[in-house]
């Protein structure tokens, strides 16, 4: 195994041999700052004083990544000793591969509060750009990431107060595997409370290969020009949220192939970019670049529906502020697309607009004939001979029709480019061109040309990008509750309800997710959502307490009438389009009374006449499920939204995890659809999960097999699809045995209590492995929709719902202890502490929250309600072990749990005041006890604490002031003062209850 020493020097030397020039003087803050001047100076072609430099220093480095970020890219003014104004820039912004490019190792920053050592770092022209942190082979590269994260959150770190505030790319790599992502705030950057790092990279090719071979990483990612293009052209600030973004590589080969084919004049092309890759950036990334290509006249981002026009605008602004103004109508549109002004350069619009503004026999256009004025398309000439980049989004469908043909004939110069996820092959095209006696499939490639790049939702599944599928066939002549009918009749509709009622919780994870219910027609919603509320009425009112209602949506276009904002949303839905045309009136009215339905379950004020609000409003909710019930109460929330047409293209949400499927679907609809479902997230969310009402089992294998990329079909359905349930309970029952024959190999019984006599971290190590893998399988298996009795009464067989819980309780000590290990320097430590990712997400419960347990501790007091149905003393105690969701609080709950009488009798109320009365009894017992100890003032220990809880920062300055009278010193190093914080640390991090103390990791 090689050691990062060795992995450090064999780097250096790759990029030395990449005409890098290592820089070995440069080693701390002083010698970095010399060579950034004469860098500057010379860029600059000025000669500053040391007043000068000092206040220019002072100027530029800031705790602010995103204004750093823009200080790099950008022109500067800064003001001489003379009052003359200097404009500057930091490097070659221009060119940026005419930049000088330095290598440096083994960086210290040392301030009060850090002590700091960066490995590697990537120098241009003086400015620290790239940090590469590097792991022996044995150590995972997460380390690396979860040291950088420490140290950003150290108070004073040198990425706040010194030059390294410019950094705008992390490199970490143990060798064998290489990831890299951008610098952000601390807020968008950090292993967050669903423990996911977002977001990673791997490097690829332009075939999607993966490079993580560090040294050969290194040969393509780290050419000097290629690492200057990738800071200047393909990273992204975003304006709204004030964060970096970098583009995946198959984003970047999609943006040169585009500009390479402009270049060239090349004709059209297509990309095929998997459906939740990433198009919007992508696009935007082009046009951002067309935009300053002086060949280019006009830049136009054409979109199918007004619904993705303004989702795509606010995407694009949201990269940009102000890029790209809104249409309120064709008028507008020509003014923009015929204004001479650099900010009309690139135009978001609709297809439907476009094609009016080209249409002589429009209704808007034939008014101003009869006006005597000039029509849209006469004031559009002056644009028919100049060069246009066009970029249709998901170009499939709509863009095959008449407005089209109509922009290619009046636009002869316009190079035509489309995104999609989802191609129209000869297979699934259903255009028929009849030309004399040949009739001619439409497809992709015969409006578009050529495929200029693919990243099938293959590569994406394969890269973990997107996640699979777990498809449950639902056959209703098989189910005890159904029988054998017409999907149109009341019976079989009743069936469904049952079936997703029974099935919701599980496919959700207990509700952590929401789901869509597509369904066939605008009849068939609205009856769905009136059976869903009659048959959650009469279970509610059957005495079930178990039951616990589901919150409905649905949603569906108006009737159009004479609303040109319906018609133009309409023109993608085809079906809703068709049914609307069909007893209008009554649909309107059942629209309306959803509507109001909605408002009193949401407490909105919605009407039809403003239905894009209300469209608006269902789409938000659905994407703010990642709230806690505590922090966004569930009556907030949306379970089920019933939709037609609606939302099953070009919406994202993490947290939708399910699509109940009762429509028939096919090839690229069936995978547009299947699509919402499978955002990464975390790993409670294993799968995007699918229940098909419709029997579309041969669809899905033809959708697979057409859109599988070049891998043969039936690989690919390893890639696509989860196992199913019996292999699944196969893995869980050989990870459990796996469990077994270890604790057998210590000599111990497979017994949860036996975990803490296990000898040694390394053997800890091995269980936090081992039972991490039985929690993972016994996730994704508890989201099942599937799984048939003999199963679960096997499941249960190999490890009992208590026996489980009991080793979740076990895990979450044991993690807790090692946890607390990693990355400390302690004598005897095992080597695979550092190698554990503990994932506690795993072992978090929607259910086991602190309000459910306030609850149950109230039944235990209760002595009207029969033991049969509350917990004991122990059982309480066990299940608050089991949930990493109290992790923070579980020693304090079970203490007070201890402290009550089983039959007192107590209310919810009385025993939440009561728990946070112990809570405040025992922290003050525990300052008063440390105070007594060290010989500190109680009244200065709570005043210091106090300080610290209020602004959660560990404040070394306020430490001083406490450890003065005591004769120490802030960072003495005495034995006085090492043993004061042993106890002081732990001390404030019980008081924190689970918060992160900026500042405090430094001192540990």
């Amino acid at each position: 195994m090689k050691s990062e020493k060795q992995i450090e020097v064999n780097f250096i030397q790759i990029l030395q041999d990449l005409k890098y020039t290592y820089r070995e003087d440069i080693r701390d803050k002083v010698s970095l700052e010399v060579n950034f001047r004469e860098h500057f100076e010379r860029l600059n072609r000025v000669k500053l004083s040391d007043s000068e430099f000092a206040r220019l220093r002072d100027s530029i480095i800031t705790a602010d990544v995103f204004v750093a970020a823009k200080t790099l890219r950008e022109i500067n003014t800064f003001k001489r000793d003379d009052g003359i104004p200097l404009q500057y820039t930091l490097v070659n912004i221009k060119d940026w591969c005419k930049n000088e490019f330095e290598v440096i190792k083994q960086l210290r920053i040392n301030t009060d509060n850090s002590n700091h050592r960066y490995d590697v770092i990537i120098l241009i022209n003086g400015v620290p750009i790239v940090q590469i942190e590097l792991k022996a082979q044995q150590i995972t590269p997460k380390k690396a990431m979860e040291q950088i994260v420490d140290y950003k959150n150290d108070q004073g770190n040198g990425y706040t107060n010194s030059l390294l505030c410019f950094m705008q790319l992390f490199i970490v790599s143990n060798e064998t595997n290489t990831y890299y992502f951008a610098n952000n705030h601390k807020e968008h950057f950090c292993f967050n409370a669903d423990e996911r790092f977002l977001p990673i990279y791997e490097f690829a090719d332009e075939k999607n290969k993966k490079i993580t071979n560090l040294y050969d990483f290194a040969d393509r990612f780290l050419l000097k020009c290629t690492l200057g293009q990738l800071i200047s052209r393909y990273m992204v600030l975003v304006v709204s949220e004030q964060k970096l973004m970098i583009m995946r590589p198959y984003q970047i080969y999609a943006v040169k192939a585009i500009m390479d084919c402009i270049e060239q004049n090349r004709g059209n092309g297509y990309i095929w970019h998997t459906t939740g890759s990433g198009k919007t950036l992508t696009s935007f990334k082009t046009s951002t670049l067309l935009k300053d290509n002086p060949e280019i006249e006009k830049c136009l981002f054409v979109v199918d529906r007004k619904d993705l026009d303004r989702q795509t605008r606010l995407e694009f602004n949201k990269f940009q502020e102000g890029c790209v103004e809104e249409n309120t109508n064709t008028e507008s549109l020509v003014m923009r697309l015929t204004s001479d002004d650099y900010k009309d350069k690139v135009i978001v619009t609709t297809i439907q607009k476009l094609g009016l503004a080209l249409d002589e026999d429009s209704r808007r256009n034939q008014e101003k004939k009869k006006k005597g004025e000039l029509t849209f398309k006469e004031r559009l000439e002056k644009l028919r001979d100049k060069r246009l980049a066009i970029i249709f989004d998901e170009c499939h469908r709509s863009q095959f029709g008449d407005n089209h043909d109509a922009i290619k004939t009046f636009f002869p110069k316009a190079q035509l480019f489309g995104f999609t996820g989802t191609p129209i092959f000869e297979e699934n095209s259903t255009y028929k061109k009849i030309d004399g006696t040949v009739g001619s499939y439409k497809t992709t490639k015969d409006v578009f040309q050529q495929e200029l790049h693919a990243y099938t939702i293959t590569n994406a599944i394969d890269d973990g990008n997107v996640l699979r599928f777990h498809i449950d066939y639902f056959k209703p002549e098989d189910d005890k509750q159904a029988v054998k009918v017409s999907t149109s009749s009341k019976e079989y509709k009743q069936a469904v309800v049952e079936a997703i009622l029974s099935k919701h919780d599980a496919a959700t994870y207990n509700r952590r997710y929401n789901t869509l219910f597509a369904t066939s027609s605008i009849n068939d919603a609205i009856e769905y959502f009136e059976l869903f509320k009659i048959m959650q009425e009469e279970l509610k009112n059957s005495g079930n307490e178990k039951f616990n209602p589901l919150n409905i949506a649905c949603v569906f276009s108006p009737p159009a009438e004479s609303n040109k904002d319906v018609k133009q949303l309409q023109e993608d839905l085809v079906q809703e389009k068709a049914d609307n045309e069909q007893e209008p009136d009554k649909k309107k009215a059942a629209l309306k009374a959803i509507i109001n339905d909605y408002n009193t379950q949401f407490d909105t004020n919605h009407n039809i006449n403003e239905f894009d609000l209300y469209y608006q409003d269902v789409q938000k909710r659905i994407k703010d499920q990642q709230f806690t019930n505590a922090d966004y109460p569930h009556k907030n929330k949306i379970d089920i939204t019933i939709i037609v047409d609606m939302l099953l293209t070009g919406f994202d949400s993490k947290y939708l995890n399910t699509l109940y499927v009762n429509k028939n679907l096919k090839q690229h609809g069936l995978i547009q659809a299947f699509s919402r479902t499978n955002r990464v997230l975390n790993p409670t969310k294993p799968y995007g999960n699918i229940i098909d009402f419709r029997g579309l089992e041969n669809e899905v294998d033809d959708a697979i097999k057409l859109f599988s990329g070049t891998e043969s079909s039936e690989k690919v359905k390893e890639i696509w699809l989860v196992d199913p349930a019996p292999a699944m309970v196969k893995k869980l029952d050989k990870a459990v045995a796996e469990l077994e024959k270890f604790m057998v190999s210590h000599g111990l019984e497979c017994r949860s209590e036996e975990v803490s006599n296990l000898k040694g971290d390394t053997a800890r190590a091995e269980f936090i492995d081992k039972f991490k893998d039985i929690q993972r399988l016994k996730t994704q298996l508890d989201q099942y929709t599937d799984i048939e009795e003999d199963q679960t009464a096997i499941i249960e067989k190999m490890m009992p719902e208590d026996n489980l819980r009991a080793f979740r309780g076990a895990y979450i000590e044991t993690a807790q202890r090692l946890k607390a290990q990693q990355g400390k320097d302690i004598a005897g430590k095992a080597p695979e502490i550092e190698q554990i990712d503990f994932e506690f997400v795993l072992f978090s419960s929607t259910i086991i929250d602190y309000d459910y347990i306030m609850s149950l501790i109230s039944k235990y007091t209760n002595p009207d309600i029969p033991k049969k149905e509350k917990m004991t003393k122990k059982e309480l105690i066990d299940l608050i072990s089991s949930t990493s969701n109290l992790m923070d609080e579980r020693e304090d709950i079970e203490e007070y749990i201890n402290t009550l009488e089983a039959d007192k009798g107590l209310d919810e109320k009385s025993i939440r005041e009561g728990y946070q009365k112990f809570k405040a009894e025992k922290s003050a017992k525990e300052l008063n006890a440390f105070a007594k100890k060290h010989d500190i003032e109680p009244s200065s220990l709570q005043a210091f604490v106090d300080k610290i809880m209020e602004r959660m920062i560990f404040d070394g300055e306020k430490l001083s002031d406490l450890l003065e009278p005591l004769g120490l010193g802030w960072r003495d190093r005495t034995k006085k003062e090492l043993e004061l914080m042993d106890d002081l640390i732990p001390l404030l991090k019980k008081q924190a209850n689970g918060r992160e103390i900026v500042g405090l990791k430094a001192y540990e």
